[in-house]
């Protein structure tokens, strides 16, 4: 994830707006690393090494969101239901639209603000919201407030962070570390917080440790 997230901020500004305006709606969005992203960038911001205003950065990410977000919202209205015919694939599946559908369901239009804080139904509520019909007037206002929320909070962590961990003295180094933990421990959370989840990851390490042992031996 670490070597995945300066990939994409090696190549500047551009590149992470749009990365997050794909994350914030278009159908493969939920591949990328968002919270990651905004935060690692707001720290890149305060190193000087994204050599931009972080007052204008933030106000172009929140852009590039809210465009998303309103881009999943039309495409989830023009295609309607089909999306939940189509097969799985590699990269599609049908069960995190689903997911997103009772999370739309549960909490109302207030959904749209508080998916911009989950991964993978971040990406999915605007399509959702799109195909429930929701008029665009009624859906801009929570769009508008979850775009800014969300890349408000994240970027300016990361540059605030920054600056707090370069007046105590830390290395840029060790600095850059704590900041990538920080960036990713959302997905961290939500990777570990359900149980199933929990039990894969422990029967997967398991084996991985098993087969290893297995080829010690042998060897």
């Amino acid at each position: 994830m670490e070597g995945f997230i300066n990939l994409i901020t090696g190549f500047g500004v551009f590149a992470i707006l749009f990365v997050i305006y794909a994350e914030s709606g278009l159908l493969i969005g939920f591949l990328f690393p968002g919270d990651s992203l905004l935060f690692m960038s707001g720290f890149l911001v305060q190193q000087q090494t994204l050599n931009i205003n972080i007052h204008l950065f933030v106000f172009l990410l929140f852009l590039a969101a809210a465009l998303g977000e309103s881009t999943g919202y039309l495409f989830g209205k023009k295609v309607g239901r089909k999306l939940f015919e189509r097969p799985n694939t590699r990269f599609f599946r049908r069960e995190n639209l689903v997911r997103t559908e009772q999370f739309y369901e549960k909490h109302g239009p207030i959904a749209i603000v508080l998916a911009c804080f989950v991964p993978i139904v971040r990406t999915f509520v605007p399509i959702v919201a799109g195909v429930s019909k929701m008029s665009y007037r009624q859906f801009l206002p929570y769009n508008i407030l979850g775009a800014a929320l969300w890349t408000v909070s994240f970027t300016y962590l990361g540059y605030f962070a920054g600056d707090l961990l370069k007046k105590m003295g830390v290395n840029v180094e060790i600095a850059a570390l704590i900041i990538i933990f920080l960036s990713i421990s959302p997905m961290l959370y939500h990777a570990f917080k359900s149980p199933e989840r929990r039990k894969g990851l422990v029967e997967g390490t398991k084996r991985e440790i098993r087969i290893l042992l297995q080829r010690n031996s042998k060897s």
